[in-house]
């Protein structure tokens, strides 16, 4: 059985959580959200084939270390056309809905959550889910900002992150894990209808 491995290193001066995602058997990795400290990401990468370096949405703080991670590893930078384009960045992968992306035993599956940034993705690996900042511990990302919309970051918490099942576990960009039941019933921002 195929062992997942997930390490998460805290970031910059924003504290972002990036997430090292591995298969324990094959040795390859994901990077999720390369926010700054390059070094320090890498650190954790030793003796692993990082297959793809995914960012959740392209603000500086999730995407700051992505060229110098991808230098050192080779990787393929994803993230979404939407969020490349409004913050002019780019990826060597542009992802959609419903995309997967193999690593060792594994795969992500690249879930829609605009709201906080246009462009804005989860990613599920199995039942742990990583939200970046659509969806935080007790809160939800900002939607105050210059491309984000309060009415498709209602559609994302409800369309997509709330009908994964209640065990699932939630990695988000900033602050502790928590999981999709916790939030279900502790979260404010999740209770309007």
């Amino acid at each position: 059985m195929a062992r997942l491995s997930i390490q998460k290193v805290h970031v910059g001066e924003k504290d972002t959580n990036c997430y090292v995602v591995a298969c324990a058997e094959k040795k390859e990795a994901i990077v999720i959200d390369p926010g700054d400290d390059a070094p320090k990401i890498l650190g954790q990468l030793k003796g692993l084939t990082v297959r793809w370096i995914c960012c959740t949405h392209a603000h500086p703080g999730h995407t700051g270390a992505k060229e110098p991670v991808k230098a050192a590893t080779q990787a393929v930078t994803a993230m979404h056309l939407a969020d490349a384009t409004a913050m002019l960045k780019s990826a060597d992968r542009y992802l959609v809905a419903g995309e997967t992306l193999p690593f060792g035993d594994f795969t992500l599956e690249v879930l829609p959550t605009p709201g906080h940034t246009p462009g804005g993705l989860s990613f599920k690996v199995g039942n742990h889910v990583f939200t970046g900042d659509t969806l935080l511990a007790g809160k939800i990302g900002r939607v105050d900002l210059p491309g984000s919309s309060p009415q498709q970051m209602l559609l994302s918490l409800h369309g997509q992150l709330l009908t994964l099942p209640d065990n699932t576990v939630v990695y988000p960009g900033h602050g502790p894990n928590s999981t999709i039941g916790a939030e279900r019933v502790g979260n404010p921002y999740l209770r309007i209808r």
